[in-house]
Formats: structure tokens, C-alpha cells, sequence
């Protein structure tokens, strides 16, 4: 299905955003581990979290995670430990999508896996058994969801994991989060610099309610962004977050937009904060770029960002993708230097007629929705893509008052 997308002249809207999918996924896992009776609350209603949920609960040897990137790197690491011989598949872009690092990392504590196709890419056939846990070093450069994968499952292993995390460290905040959640549910990992050390033990059972999703309301901050008279309300949001991605707040705020913290809700307001150069590393919240990137140039703010290495392995090359679709809104970007993303000004004649494409990737769908604030009926292709995190995204729009066509 593809959209057409008007904009009303003012937006404004009391909105229950969707719940945290990394942190479901990561609470799905552990709750798994615990042998739990109590299922949590607020599990996301997305793909990646449905995803997740039939990775755990499969009877049958071949399980397919689709495109959902957390739930495949989450089960490659749960499988490895679960008696019985598995295959782990996945779409034809997660099938693109490198895994030989997570792999390799599993082979040296015990994990017996194979490439079924291609070497270092799915399927994987994965036969299951005790872990005997010991030293891992691992490059801090590569994607948070593999070294999520080894400290959950690593309280499983017969000695316990320390894990070395060796260069730059991206997106540290979601290694935060499951170190986080892992204390929660009993298990608690001691980090000394870039060591992580986590003892063999067992997860407890107990109850826990998942709070909605910073990612998802980095759209509605760009919408504020781009409107005139914007006053939106946030639900299930608060300043106590374990999710790195409530620094969209910050983020924003040179991009116009205020934000207030209430109880269990904030609210959006426009500020006249708005810089003429917007500068941000992005190492820690690299799921922002999109819409920061598609925000601030279509607010004529130059723009430099830099730590987004890995940007070229997620749902599509965003980088690529990113540079592509601007272009045809008349934004020239500069992706020569790598991690980094730059606009300084350039700009070149719009294409009629656009339609955005949107690459299997719900973020590109959903930042580029704020374009249509300066193209009106700006048409979004393959809008259904939405749905791996944010399924009433399309809903919510019209109840803020755009306007919302099939076409």
C-alpha cells in the first residue's frame, strides 16, 4: 500500500504511543530464561516483538524471524543453548545482513553452528547445548544487539562470561538497557572500562510492565518541528528512562522543540532554540539519524552527523538510502566521510511527482513522513512497512489531522 500525505496547518493530538520493542524483545528473552509463569505487560504490538515471541515459543526445527534484526540476533544466541537441532532464517535483506561477528563469539564459548547458504550470513543451522562461558573479545564498533545476545544468555553458561569489548564503542546506551534489565530480573554484571563480567547464576521471575517507546516519538518531535502551531501530548513517557533514545529530547531541542516532563506523559511544545548548524555524534542513538537528517534540512539547517557506522547494516543501508531519497526533495548530502552524514546548504531542483521509497525499512517510512509538511501529498510507497514498530503510526497521523490517502 502505498500513501499520499497532506499535513493539517496545525497538529495537535493526545497520543498512546506504541511500547519500547527493545525493550519487549530484550524482556521476552529474560523472562524466557527465568521460566516465568508471569507474562510481562505492554509487550509491543510489531512485528520485531511478534517476531521475538515466535522465536521462544517455536515447536518446529525451522524458525523464521523475517526482517526483524533484534529477534534474529537475540535467537541465534537463545538457540545455541536450547537442546535440539534448529534453522534460523530470515527474509531476503536479513539474509544480507552480516552475523559471522555473533557467530564466531558463540563458536569460542561452545555453540555448535553452521552456515546452511552463504558463510557468515543466514540460515544457520544451530545445534543446541550447554555453553561452557570464558573470555570473548569483541569489536564495541559492530552492532549492540550482538553483545546484547552474549550478556543475556551468558548467566547459562557453565563459567559465567567476561566480554572485552575492544575500539569504539557504539550505541552503548542499548548495552545499558539489557545490563539494566538483566539486574531487574536478578543477575547482576559488573562493568570495569570496556569489560563486562557476568557471573553463571539464574534469572528470577517477577513481574514487569514495558514503557512506550522513546524511538517512536522522535516522529512527533519532528512534527513539531516542521509545523506552525504544534501542541502534542506524549503518553507513557517520563524523564526516568532506561531507553537511550529519550535523548531525542535534547536532540531537538536546537531543531525548535520544547519538551515537558510530566507524570507519565510529556507534552511537545515549538521554541525558538533553532540553531544555524546542527552538530551531533550519534554514536549512542544511531535509530534518530533519519529523522534528524530529514528534519533539519528541510528546515534549511545545515547539518554534520557523525557516529553512524551502523547505519549500512540495519534494515537497508540508510546512509544510501538516505542520500537517495533527499536528493529527489532537492537536498544534496555528503556521505563521503564514513559514519558521518553532512548537508551544507546545497540543494538542486525537486523531482515532480515524488513518490519516496522506502527500502523494507519502517524508519525511512515514518521520518520522511515529515516532508510533507514542504511537499504536500508527498507520496510514501510500501507504507504498510510501518507495522515492524509502529503499526497505528498511519492512524495516529490522521487523528492529529493530517490527511492520509490510498493510492
Amino acid at each position: 500500500m502505498n500513501i499520499k500525505l497532506t499535513p493539517p496547518l496545525s497538529i495537535r493530538g493526545d497520543m498512546n504511543l506504541p511500547y519500547s520493542k527493545s525493550i519487549s524483545n530484550r524482556v521476552l528473552l529474560l523472562n524466557k530464561l527465568a521460566e516465568s509463569k508471569i507474562s510481562p505487560e505492554n509487550v509491543a504490538v510489531c512485528d520485531d516483538s511478534e517476531m521475538m515471541q515466535r522465536a521462544l515459543s517455536a515447536k518446529e526445527s525451522v524458525i523464521d524471524t523475517g526482517a526483524a534484526g533484534t529477534a534474529t540476533r537475540f535467537a541465534t544466541a537463545y538457540l545455541s543453548m536450547l537442546a535440539g537441532e534448529h534453522i534460523l532464517t530470515g527474509s531476503e535483506r536479513m539474509k544480507q545482513r552480516p552475523i559471522a561477528v555473533l557467530v564466531d563469539a558463540l563458536r569460542k564459548i561452545g555453540a555448535d553452528i553452521e552456515y546452511v547458504e552463504r558463510e557468515g550470513f543466514l540460515p544457520l543451522k544451530i545445534r543446541g547445548r550447554l555453553l561452557k562461558g570464558g573470555v570473548i573479545e569483541l569489536n564495541g564498533g559492530v552492532s549492540s544487539q550482538y553483545v546484547s545476545a552474549l550478556l543475556m544468555i551468558a548467566p547459562y553458561t557453565e563459567s559465567g562470561l567476561k566480554l572485552i569489548l575492544t575500539g569504539d564503542i557504539i550505541s552503548f546506551p542499548y548495552i545499558r538497557m539489557t545490563l539494566a534489565l538483566m539486574a531487574r530480573y536478578g543477575v547482576s554484571a559488573t562493568v570495569k572500562d570496556n569489560v563486562i563480567t557476568v557471573p553463571s547464576g539464574r534469572y528470577n521471575p517477577i513481574p514487569y510492565r514495558i514503557e512506550a517507546d522513546w524511538s517512536a516519538a522522535s516522529y512527533w518531535y519532528g512534527f513539531v518541528a516542521m509545523s506552525n502551531d504544534a501542541d502534542i501530548i506524549l503518553e507513557g513517557l517520563d524523564n526516568d528512562s532506561i531507553q537511550g533514545d529519550s535523548k531525542v529530547a535534547s536532540l531537538f531541542s536546537p531543531l525548535g522543540v520544547a519538551t515537558e516532563f510530566n507524570d507519565g506523559y510529556i507534552a511537545l511544545r515549538k521554541c525558538n532554540a533553532v540553531r544555524k548548524l546542527y552538530e551531533a555524534d550519534l554514536t549512542d542513538t544511531p535509530d534518530l539519524a533519519q529523522t534528524i537528517v530529514v528534519t533539519a534540512a528541510l528546515k534549511d539547517i545545515p547539518f554534520k552527523l557523525t557516529g553512524l557506522q551502523s547505519l549500512r547494516i540495519k534494515e537497508t543501508d540508510r546512509i544510501a538510502a538516505l542520500v537517495e531519497e533527499m536528493k529527489k526533495l532537492g537536498y544534496v548530502l555528503d556521505a563521503s566521510e564514513e559514519g558521518a552524514l553532512s548537508w551544507n546548504g546545497e540543494k538542486v531542483l525537486p523531482k515532480e511527482n515524488i513518490s519516496i521509497a522506502t527500502y523494507d525499512d519502517h524508519r525511512m517510512a515514518m521520518s520522511f513522513s515529515l516532508a510533507s509538511f514542504i511537499f504536500p501529498r508527498l507520496e510514501i510507497c510500501n507504507a504498510t512497512v510501518v507495522t515492524k514498530s509502529y503499526p497505528s503510526f498511519w492512524t495516529d497521523l490522521s487523528k492529529a489531522g493530517f490527511i492520509v490517502e490510498e493510492c
